[in-house]
């Protein structure tokens, strides 16, 4: 194709529709008809990222290989589409007004005054056209957060209608997101949201090309009909996106629906192929009819918000299709974690993960929740401060070094058998500079990790600012914990694991940002397949 082609994505009536889900789902339709497709989100709030944020606020953060910390949207493009995004693939305000106002001081716009139109909005068309100008795709969807309306989003709606403008005809089109609600009392699906929704956008300048109703209930051939009239939009055009039992029927549910068409159409693209999903429908075939069945405890001190861990419940669907088996997570909060109530909280799990985070609140537990899972041989999977909060119950249980911790936790300790990196010593801001994205490990041949990777050098995500302390290498490894993962320029620990047990693995990474449906990460796929080999020798052993 000789020029990139644009889809926007709009939001209407209300947050949470699932863009993000529908702009995935376009996009694995378009790419498996043979079109290189990629998806970014431009982010109306002020914050540069999403680094700095409480998964409270706005759920988990995402991690790219160039160290770009990230919506979690991107999270599903990756799962969906299995492309790796970037730093490009991700744009919010304040990184938006951060470049204006560097452009302003070094004094790039010869005196004008700087205003959001041309200046902001010039800067916003630049960043969504960034990744198109590259060469290495035919389309370019663009998520567009918040609803429309918004303050936050003005400028963003401003620019995509002068994009669109200048693009031209069949270059660039705009699919509205909106709410048809069921009103139980009236007994009916109401469109008028979705209506005052559109001419919110038409207000803009901005015409829906393609509406995507999103509904509890079926929306009837007559409701089509009106929305169409009342929107100014072909029928063919009006997508109803209902409620579905997993985000992974979506791209059947909108093909079956004709968005890929009328998006094609409308873009005067070719549509002369059926997507080839045969990868896809047998993945689903095999997530809703599994065989077997285990439950995984999932450690953490955010669980009350399920989006806080959202990629490693992805990466437990992806595991536990390949095994042909469904894994229950159950969130645990750490915080609840007593040594009085550790059994009765743990009992009946067949594998514990315990999760990242940052800063001391519910440390103790995810601690004793180790121990738990070493002294009882349950597998046992530690990701990133999981993976410290194993070393340190080492070292306190079985080294018999008391009061030993990370540097994070207590600063003061006698045994600081997670510390900071030297070069992290002097930093104090906050924001992107912990270790971030893809880092190189060499595993240890004849090692459990090296057994479940298949391979001896392999690269993963990181985002983290402490590490394991190499001083106390030598007597973790006499004692049985053995760190068999190492960056091989830094020498740092990325792995450790306890041959004894029966599965110990901890990571100083973060695997599940490299889960997708196309290529399930092989640590989960390993860690699933460990749990239920572990679950069905003792149901054998407790029948004999």
């Amino acid at each position: 194709m000789s020029q990139t082609k644009y889809i926007f994505v709009t939001g209407g009536v209300t947050s949470s529709l699932g863009k993000g889900i529908i702009a995935a789902s376009l996009a694995k339709l378009l790419q498996a008809r043979g079109y290189r497709t990629t998806i970014q989100k431009l982010d109306p709030y002020i914050n540069v990222d999403p680094g700095t944020l409480n998964p409270y606020e706005h759920g988990e953060c995402y991690v790219t290989d160039d160290g770009a910390e990230t919506d979690l949207d991107l999270g599903h493009y990756e799962r969906f589409l299995n492309v790796r995004t970037s730093q490009a693939n991700n744009v919010t305000t304040g990184r938006i007004y951060q470049s204006v106002i560097e452009k302003e001081r070094r004094g790039e716009f010869l005196g004008k005054t700087v205003q959001v139109v041309p200046h902001i909005t010039n800067e916003i068309k630049e960043r969504i056209q960034n990744l198109g100008k590259s060469g290495e795709y035919d389309i370019v969807i663009t998520e567009i957060g918040g609803t429309v309306g918004d303050i936050e989003s003005l400028p963003y709606i401003e620019a995509v209608r002068q994009l669109l403008w200048e693009l031209g005809e069949h270059n660039g089109i705009v699919v509205h997101l909106t709410l048809v609600p069921f009103l139980s009392a009236a007994g009916e699906l109401k469109t008028k949201p979705t209506q005052h929704s559109v001419k919110t956008l038409m207000e803009s300048g901005i015409k829906a090309d393609i509406l995507v109703c999103r509904t509890e209930h079926e929306i009837s051939e007559d409701i089509k009909e009106k929305l169409a009239l009342f929107c100014n939009v072909k029928k063919e055009a009006v997508i109803q996106s209902i409620d579905a039992s997993t985000i992974y029927d979506v791209p059947i549910l909108m093909q079956e629906e004709g968005l890929d068409t009328v998006a094609l159409e409308k873009l005067a693209l070719p549509n002369d192929t059926e997507p080839n999903l045969d990868q896809w429908k047998e993945f689903l075939q095999r997530h809703k009819n599994p065989k077997n069945k285990v439950t995984i405890g999932l450690i953490g001190k955010y669980v009350e918000l399920p989006d806080s861990y959202k990629s490693i419940q992805e990466a437990f669907i992806h595991a536990g299709a390949t095994n042909e088996v469904e894994v229950e997570v159950r969130s645990i909060h750490s915080e609840h974690l007593e040594a009085k109530n550790i059994d009765k909280k743990l009992m009946g799990l067949d594998g514990l993960l315990v999760a990242p985070g940052f800063g001391e609140r519910g440390i103790e537990g995810k601690v004793k929740a180790v121990q738990y899972a070493r002294e009882n041989d349950v597998p046992f999977l530690g990701i990133c401060l999981g993976m410290q909060m194993a070393v340190i119950e080492f070292a306190r249980n079985v080294l018999n070094l008391n009061g030993a911790n990370s540097t994070e936790m207590d600063k003061s300790t006698a045994h600081p058998v997670i510390s900071l990196m030297e070069e992290q010593k002097s930093i104090t801001d906050m924001g992107g500079t912990m270790r971030l994205g893809a880092w190189d490990c060499h595993l240890s041949d004849y090692s459990l990790v090296h057994e479940v990777y298949g391979t001896t050098d392999i690269s993963e995500r990181h985002r983290h600012r402490f590490e394991f302390n190499n001083d106390y290498k030598q007597q973790m490894e006499e004692a049985g914990l053995v760190p068999t993962g190492f960056n091989p320029k830094t020498g740092l620990v990325e792995v450790i694991e306890i041959p004894s047990h029966p599965w110990f693995i901890g990571v100083q990474y973060h695997p599940e940002y490299r889960s997708t449906v196309a290529s399930p990460h092989p640590l989960f796929v390993g860690f699933v397949k460990a749990v239920l080999a572990q679950k069905q020798q003792q149901k054998s052993a407790s029948l004999t």
